[in-house]
């Protein structure tokens, strides 16, 4: 990534390009890959800040000369570049907050014609773009990206080669538990790479695959302060689903999809899936499931915190949000509830100015053209509102379709959800109950269980088979209240989705 962003800048310079806007956090990972252009080009190297005045970083030819004033001012910078005759990038920090000002615009214009004629570039530096109308055909704007995975790995072996000169610490990394650790800092600064590595090693004097748990921690205060996406905490494996083994078969062969192996076999990333299906049957889980298995973190969108009252603020914060979730790739993201964000969309033009159609279209394109390795984990309800081009492929990898579990199924939800509130499954009546749960979805069982569990530690006892068919016995399952729309949502799934395990393609009759 560093690799190709030196190239770019270093052909922008070589053609003269007079003004550019690097868009980066990293101000000093930033400067030092400018200072690897300039003494490759034998230029100087000034920095400006608001703070410093202009000062001289690099100088391979001894030309360059500090003002004597530090030219503080904004425009007085400006006219020390305008006028020196010394071949330089001229690096300008945080210079942003000033650019809309009308003599600010007005002299960047004027540099513009000028530089074009001279070996001198001017490299505006910050974290967010803010860019006049009447600058916008005079700058050109260059992405730093973030440490790639190489990079990554190189820091870690630094550091490990370095711990006897600066710190002593163990080092317990075999090649796999490296990659691991690098592959979970990716969406990290070096700076922040840097720090959360550091932290791990202050903590108990070593350097091992324990140390991944931290990293996670500093990608979760980067999604807090974002406040747009949820980073969501993934407990228990796919042994907590009952159930659903061609999608489990399903998951299972595409572990090692994400990695540098299958991308030498020929084979894309993963993109993701829909699970389509009934309320209660899972399908939230499953999402938390899938992150768990592969060890990625799992993000949470929530199309309510994109959209906002201002015009403009609802997109902006899309492609926050979507930026944010390639940073931090490989992640899964999961979109709870789907069907809801397209339920506007038919109307938006006379509801919302047309604001909710752009944003749905905003994030298809994205599914569409993504390269990092976001998996989209896309949950719904209802297909009512799903419009076919979430549906085709392309988008998607798979659409499945979550049914009310049959009885074998609900033997393992019975037995997973005892295990988890501490009983013993091997005391009760397995079969009573799977009879009694005919119809209810897997969290309708838990909540049987539970309800049952309360009655009987009213009465100061332990709960027995009786109590949790008598408790399901009181609950009216969703697959009554709901029967019509349930059977329209099997019909429709019959043809356009697969099943998530072999018992639903067997449709069992009569005990369900």
């Amino acid at each position: 990534m560093s690799v190709d962003f030196c190239q770019e800048v270093d052909l922008l310079i070589r053609a003269r390009y007079p003004v550019l806007y690097v868009v980066t956090w990293e101000e000093g990972r930033a400067r030092q890959l400018l200072t690897q252009v300039a003494q490759r080009q034998e230029k100087a190297v000034y920095e400006w800040s608001i703070t410093d005045g202009l000062r001289v970083v690099c100088d391979p030819k001894r030309r360059a000369t500090e003002p004597s004033n530090r030219c503080r001012e904004v425009m007085a910078v400006l006219n020390e570049v305008l006028q020196s005759s010394v071949p330089a990038i001229y690096v300008l920090k945080d210079f942003h907050a000033f650019i809309k000002s009308p003599e600010v615009v007005r002299q960047l214009r004027d540099l513009h014609d000028s530089l074009r004629s001279s070996y001198k570039t001017v490299v505006i530096m910050g974290p967010v773009v803010e860019i006049p109308t009447e600058l916008e055909k005079a700058v050109t704007l260059v992405d730093l990206p973030l440490p790639s995975y190489d990079e990554l790995v190189g820091l870690l072996r630094s550091i490990c080669a370095g711990r006897d000169s600066v710190r002593k610490f163990a080092v317990d990394l075999n090649p796999e538990q490296m990659d691991a650790l690098a592959k979970a800092a990716q969406g990290l600064t070096m700076t922040e790479a840097e720090n959360v590595f550091a932290k791990t090693i202050v903590r108990d004097s070593r350097l091992d695959a324990t140390d991944i748990q931290d990293i996670i921690g500093e990608k979760k205060q980067i999604i807090r302060k974002s406040g747009l996406l949820e980073y969501c905490d993934t407990l228990g494996g796919i042994n907590q689903v009952g159930g659903m083994d061609l999608l489990k078969d399903w998951l299972r062969k595409r572990v090692r999809a994400f990695g540098q192996e299958a991308r030498h076999y020929g084979l894309p990333s993963p993109r993701g899936v829909l699970l389509l299906g009934v309320q209660g049957c899972g399908k939230s889980l499953l999402a938390k499931t899938i992150a768990h298995e592969w060890r990625y973190p799992l993000l949470r969108m929530d199309m309510s915190r994109i959209f906002q009252a201002y015009i403009g603020s609802s997109e902006e914060n899309m492609r926050r949000a979507l930026r944010m979730a390639e940073m931090l790739a490989p992640v899964v993201l999961w979109v709870d509830e789907i069907e809801k964000a397209f339920a506007g969309l038919e109307g938006s033009s006379a509801s919302d100015a047309g604001t909710t159609a752009r944003i749905i279209g905003q994030f298809l394109t994205w599914m569409q053209e993504k390269q990092t390795p976001v998996f989209v984990v896309a949950t719904a309800n209802s297909v009512k509102n799903l419009p076919p081009e979430l549906l085709r492929k392309g988008r998607l990898d798979e659409i499945f379709f979550v049914d009310l579990p049959r009885s074998r199924e609900r033997a393992e939800i019975l037995q997973i959800h005892l295990n988890k509130l501490k009983r013993d499954p091997a005391r009760f009546d397995l079969s009573a109950l799977v009879k009694s749960s005919h119809g209810f979805s897997g969290a309708e069982i838990e909540q049987g269980i539970i309800s049952a569990m309360h009655d009987s530690f009213f009465e100061n006892r332990e709960v027995e088979s009786r109590d949790i068919v008598t408790a399901l016995g009181q609950t009216v399952p969703l697959s009554r209240t709901m029967s019509e729309s349930i059977s329209a949502l099997r019909a429709w799934a019959s043809e356009r989705a697969r099943p998530v395990s072999s018992v639903q393609c067997r449709a069992e009759s009569g005990a369900g």
